[in-house]
């Protein structure tokens, strides 16, 4: 088993706290020595209880994804001695470089309070936003170009309006938490060859809330939070690009901690056109017209978002000639003006000609110098004639 959390509980790094809560007790049920016949069913089974402990506590798991799995247990080794206001007199940086004057001269005793907070006396920091939640919108490449309302939805999860959040019914009898008393803290001091070492953890029992209630609530599970569907509007801007996140403030996963919700990424992608490729600010449309049209030159209409904009083929234009539009292609976002239209011009070739045109054509062929045999095929014909 990985020694890294997230791989012990098999949860991805955005994982939300219940997701977390759930993982936890399905690989609880597995690995319990009770029950487990695995030779290694206890250690995993610690493992497995000290990876919940720390990815469902907000600072822990913040402190975790910042720190990484090695240094984060040195930290919580280690610990910090709030009476002498470091780690007994040790000499040497026992965090490869992350103690002492690297932390802005607040030494271990700041380290240890981002890690595990409340260490050295300090409160607890204020409640931390929620977890950002991520969906997709796929939009055509009209509402690109002229920005574009857009309703969708998604499942996300939602204060338990049963329980308000709390996680049990309102009239549930309440007491004081026996493990931490009430302070939803334990403290464990230890005597080491470093000195005297303190670790300030969440307590297990009652998970942070110093309370411990006679039920919990049957809609949320105790969690608090239930998944339920929600519709909502963004606003496209014009402009954007495939590939690119919008980001709607305070509508991601409520805060386990009071807190503001998180936020909610919205990653865009655009359909495929049936008559324009982009490219970047710029649009590509291919032009089919006439072989006369081509000899000859002519004023055609090209389309665009904004309507048809007239284009003038020059004479002698060959197939597969491109040609600027300037300022027909996209909007910039947040910028000023348009990208470019490149029109690509094709020569279309007919499939058959009455008796009138082929003789033109046999006319124009004679003109060139070639003999004209009246069975040999239309594309041969050409091919000569140039």
């Amino acid at each position: 088993m990985s020694e890294d959390f997230y791989d012990v509980l098999g949860v991805s790094r955005d994982a939300s706290t219940e997701e977390i809560k759930q993982a936890y007790r399905k690989k609880a049920t597995e690995y319990h020595p009770d029950v487990s016949d695995d030779p290694d069913a206890e250690e995993k089974f610690k493992k497995i209880q000290k990876a919940k402990q720390v990815l469902t506590d907000e600072e822990k798991r913040e402190a975790y994804d910042r720190m990484g799995h090695e240094r984060y247990e040195q930290a919580e080794k280690h610990g910090f001695d709030a009476s002498e206001g470091g780690a007994g007199g040790m000499g040497g940086d026992p965090f490869g470089g992350m103690g002492g004057g690297g932390m802005g001269g607040g030494g271990l005793g700041d380290l240890f309070e981002q890690v595990f907070g409340g260490g050295g006396g300090r409160g607890r920091r204020r409640p931390r936003k929620g977890r950002d939640l991520r969906t997709e919108l796929e939009i055509d490449l009209e509402e690109a170009y002229d920005g574009a309302e857009k309703q969708f939805t998604l499942e996300r999860p939602e204060e338990c309006e049963v329980c308000n959040g709390e996680g049990h019914p309102p009239d549930a009898d309440a007491r004081t938490c026996p493990e931490c008393q009430g302070q939803g803290q334990v403290t464990q001091v230890q005597q080491t060859p470093l000195g005297r070492v303190q670790q300030t953890t969440t307590c297990r029992r009652c998970e942070g809330e110093g309370t411990l209630y006679s039920e919990t609530c049957g809609e949320c599970r105790g969690e608090g939070y239930v998944r339920n569907e929600a519709t909502l509007t963004v606003d496209v801007p014009a402009g954007i690009q495939d590939g690119q996140t919008l980001r709607m403030e305070r509508e991601g996963a409520p805060s386990p901690e009071g807190g503001p919700s998180g936020d909610l990424l919205i990653d865009v992608s655009i359909r495929e056109h049936d008559e324009f490729e982009r490219d970047g600010d710029d649009l590509r449309y291919r032009l089919p017209i006439s072989f006369p049209q081509a000899v000859f030159g002519d004023t055609v209409e090209v389309p665009t978002f904004d309507g048809a904009a007239e284009f003038d083929v020059p004479e002698g234009t060959q197939s597969g000639e491109t040609f600027r539009l300037e300022g027909k292609g996209m909007p910039r976002l947040r910028g000023r003006g348009h990208g470019d239209l490149y029109v690509q011009v094709q020569v279309v070739t007919p499939e058959s000609l009455n008796e009138e045109q082929r003789e033109a054509l046999e006319a124009f062929a004679e003109a060139g110098g070639d003999e004209i045999e009246v069975n040999e095929g239309f594309f041969e014909k050409i091919k000569r004639a140039f």
